[in-house]
């Protein structure tokens, strides 16, 4: 038997490498993966568009020396197959190489520990001039000191500087470079508030993190309101592989409920029905958001529907995780666990969604619309005649009640559906259910009473009003108006 040894030629592999499929907020991610694994506490992104435009990314995590250095700038230093630590973020040893050359032709990185600095970088134009796997080490204090914000990294104890420069690919086809990385800007820091939010924030068991952007600090955003939501469904907790996976559901309040500036943390571009589904974490850091892994379609009424689930990084070939750890499917031995998961939140969904919290169709209370199934299929809606303002009303017409019919008849038949679907399917609240105040249901019920002239009537139109929305979550006033009437 002949061994060949063949090693992958550098110039085509490094070229082949770069598209992946990075986006630019992904190779950032990447990136800020390594800080958090080097126990960083603060990250700095500077972005420089200007003549010599350049990234950078400084942490003030453990740093390297220079043998870990140079294995952290080697191709596939890491198998994805060994066991890692559980604090680890990387898998194939390639995040931040293939990372950052998918945005730069020159990626420099200076690490810094007891105040010796090393520094390693891969240009490709001179590997693709020198035909081998040629990883540049500088050690002249000239060349290091030309390292952009190397001052920054000289200033504090231990860290790593990380330098993207010649942004090809980010330059390519771009007029004014300048403005366009103000757009690519706000993207990332979209992108970094979501991935990070449960750094950014703190939580038990983790290190808090800064994350600033050309000396703005990125705020976290919570795509589950966890403050506000509905968490009455208990967390669930399976077992696989001896590993343990973490799901928790979450039901958003109902539009009406937030704040537009929450509508928009929880909605961003894409809105509210767009982003419901399953959120994956991997070592609390989101990894995919927004799919029902096609278990279940993407509905209106479980738009409010959102479901954390909390993975180590010892499941990674489990749940296909790629390089960019951008994409991941749950494995067919959790599948089940997790449609069972689906079912009952998208329950809770559709209620929360389509009254407010209020269940649907009661036996105990009246309700101003029926919702009736036709006869050829489908569902129509008809105002209860047996309502009691409707018999109220006709009451004080009498003969002319027919015309109260005409009206109602004329309302059922005039609903403007096609719009309520599009206003109801925004991310806009429609206003029309707003929570009347105590004055004003008060008011309302002393006019009603004012064209009655028998106690036994009066009390009797009361009592029904109990059952009634909205009136019966207003008890207290209508024992104060019968009070009143029985002291007369």
């Amino acid at each position: 038997m002949k061994i060949i040894d063949l090693p992958p030629i550098a110039p085509t592999l490094i070229e082949s490498t770069r598209s992946i499929g990075y986006s630019l907020e992904s190779a950032i991610a990447d990136i800020i993966d390594n800080s958090i694994a080097a126990k960083a506490t603060e990250i700095s992104i500077s972005f420089f568009p200007l003549q010599g435009a350049y990234i950078s990314f400084l942490d003030n995590g453990i740093g390297m020396n220079g043998d870990e250095l140079t294995n952290a700038m080697q191709y596939g230093s890491q198998n994805p197959l060994i066991e890692r630590n559980k604090y680890d973020m990387g898998r194939f040893g390639l995040g931040l190489k293939t990372a950052s050359l998918s945005q730069c032709r020159v990626l420099t990185v200076a690490s810094k520990q007891q105040d010796h600095i090393e520094v390693r970088k891969w240009d490709i134009d001179y590997v693709k001039k020198e035909g081998k796997w040629s990883l540049i080490s500088l050690d002249n204090r000239d060349d290091i000191s030309g390292i952009p914000n190397i001052d920054d990294l000289n200033g504090i104890d231990a860290g790593t500087l990380v330098v993207w420069q010649n942004l090809d690919r980010m330059q390519a086809g771009v007029i004014d470079f300048s403005q366009t990385m103000g757009k690519m800007i706000d993207r990332v820091r979209e992108h970094l508030s979501l991935v990070y939010h449960r750094y950014l924030s703190g939580e038990p068991g983790i290190k808090k993190l800064k994350i600033s952007i050309n000396g703005n600090e990125v705020v976290p955003t919570d795509p589950f309101l966890s403050k506000k939501s509905d968490q009455t469904m208990q967390e669930e907790v399976y077992t696989i592989h001896g590993s343990k996976i973490y799901v928790q559901p979450y039901i958003l309040p109902h539009i009406s409920k937030m704040t537009s500036d929450e509508i928009k943390e929880v909605g961003g571009k894409d809105g509210l029905a767009k982003l419901q589904g399953f959120y994956v974490y991997r070592n609390r850091r989101l990894l995919v958001w927004g799919t029902w892994f096609r278990m279940m379609r993407k509905g209106d009424l479980s738009k409010l529907a959102r479901v954390r689930v909390d993975i180590p990084n010892t499941l990674d070939s489990l749940w296909s995780l790629d390089i960019k750890k951008s994409t991941a499917v749950p494995p067919e031995e959790l599948k089940a666990n997790l449609a069972n998961v689906i079912e009952k939140i998208g329950e809770k969904s559709k209620v929360k969604f389509t009254y407010r919290g209020r269940i649907e169709v009661s036996d105990n209370e009246i309700h101003l619309w029926n919702r009736l199934k036709a006869r050829d299929g489908g569902y129509y809606y008809e105002i209860n005649r047996l309502h009691p303002l409707v018999r109220q009303i006709e009451e004080l017409i009498g003969n002319d009640s027919k015309m109260l019919e005409t009206l109602l008849t004329q309302i059922e038949r005039s609903l403007p559906l096609n719009q309520l679907y599009i206003d109801l399917n925004s991310d806009e609240r429609v206003k029309n259910d707003q929570a009347q105040t105590s004055q004003e249901i008060e008011a309302a019920i002393r006019s009603m009473l004012s064209k009655m002239s028998s106690v036994e009537r009066k009390q009797s139109f009361l009592d029904e009003i109990k059952e009634v929305p909205p009136f019966c979550n207003h008890l207290e006033e209508i024992r104060k108006i019968e009070g009143e009437i029985n002291e007369r």
